[in-house]
């Protein structure tokens, strides 16, 4: 019988705050056993095994990211809803590390297709339509401004920009404007 109070979604919100304090590679089931003081038996109730957790987590920052993207996107576009976007991604890796990896945690097709994901493409895609691009010109703009935007939190999030000036708010502001740029000249295909 499942602990009282014990719920599927107590216990992935749970694993989610854990991932955050210990990183997202360090949640089990056992782990989170362990901070409420149960057996790991109680939880195989509500989660199949420490892949079924981690995939609870990762659908749940996708669901996270989404909100706060959607949210921050309302009534804007153009480099205003870049700038939003981009913001969204590192303040939630800022303030969610662990959840911020789960988010890039690999999903079966199915579960991918009907994840919050799949809102933050068609988000992603809403901002490009602001720069008039077509496929597949659009497809890669999305790419690009992924592999930026990961590419820098993660650095920055491991202090890689810590150790020389200037700042890495400085540095975030010239990249949106780059990419703003960019964006708005988007090379011809040869």
């Amino acid at each position: 019988m499942a602990r009282a109070g014990l719920t599927t979604e107590r216990l992935v919100q749970a694993g989610a705050e854990l991932a955050d304090e210990v990183g997202f590679d360090q949640v089990t089931v056992s782990a989170l056993a362990r901070r409420f003081d149960v057996k790991v038996a109680s939880l195989y109730s509500h989660l199949r095994n420490s892949q079924d957790l981690k995939t609870r987590i990762a659908l749940l920052a996708l669901e996270e990211m989404a909100d706060r993207a959607a949210e921050a996107l309302a009534g804007r576009s153009g480099k205003e809803a870049l700038t939003a976007f981009a913001n969204v991604c590192r303040d939630y890796a800022r303030a969610h590390p662990g959840r911020y990896t789960a988010a890039r945690h690999p999903l079966d097709d199915a579960t991918a297709a009907g994840s919050a994901g799949v809102r933050i493409a068609q988000l992603n895609r809403a901002i490009l339509r602001g720069y008039d691009l077509a496929e597949p010109d659009q497809t890669h703009a999305v790419r690009l401004l992924g592999s930026v935007f990961h590419g820098y939190v993660s650095l920055e999030t491991a202090g890689g920009f810590a150790h020389s000036a200037p700042d890495s708010e400085e540095s975030w502001a010239r990249i949106l404007d780059a990419l703003d740029s960019l964006l708005r000249n988007w090379p011809a295909r040869p």
